[in-house]
């Protein structure tokens, strides 16, 4: 059956660091939607995550909307050459390192199996010079990491970045690789 919304409505428009006091009110209203039945200790600290992540001078946003309504977002900033989390579980590093760190990807729950999240994605690193993007994900959610699989990430290994947080997998991709479908 074929989900009421199409991704056509939804426009996307793309911000950056300088944006971030215009549009946060609109990414914590997604996520109290998005969140609504799982507001635990760790959710509740989202504002901070959005302070943080929008304070790199490379944030970069990309916001749907249908019509005036926000329907979701993806977010993500370039990692510190050098410091990038994933670096612990490869051997041996690929010889470009350049990393675009994923940091949110979420649509709201009327949006959501419409193509909205794909889009968002795409949108964001689509024009990124990194050559890899690397995210986190809650192994409680396997569908989600099949997702992010079938965009090309690989698991490289796992990592829990507060002591209240799941221990997510981490997922790493080349951003300038052909893609096979």
């Amino acid at each position: 059956m074929e989900h009421p919304l199409t991704t056509t409505a939804v426009e996307l428009r793309r911000f950056g660091h300088e944006d971030l006091q215009a549009i946060r009110q609109t990414l914590l209203d997604v996520h109290a939607d998005a969140y609504a039945d799982q507001m635990d200790e760790f959710n509740q600290r989202f504002p901070w995550f959005v302070d943080h992540w929008g304070e790199h001078p490379g944030f970069a946003c990309v916001i749907g909307y249908d019509g005036d309504e926000p329907v979701g977002f993806a977010y993500g900033a370039p990692a510190t050459p050098g410091r990038e989390w994933w670096r612990e579980h490869l051997s041996e590093p690929p010889a470009n390192d350049s990393t675009f760190s994923v940091s949110e990807l979420m649509v709201r729950p009327r949006w959501r199996k419409t193509g909205t999240a794909e889009r968002l994605h795409t949108a964001l690193l689509e024009d990124r010079p990194e050559a890899l993007a690397v995210l986190l994900v809650d192994p409680d959610h396997p569908k989600v990491q099949a997702l992010y699989e079938a965009w090309g990430y690989a698991k490289v290994g796992h990592r829990q970045p507060f002591p209240d947080s799941p221990n997510f997998a981490v997922m790493l991709r080349h951003l300038h690789l052909p893609t096979v479908s």
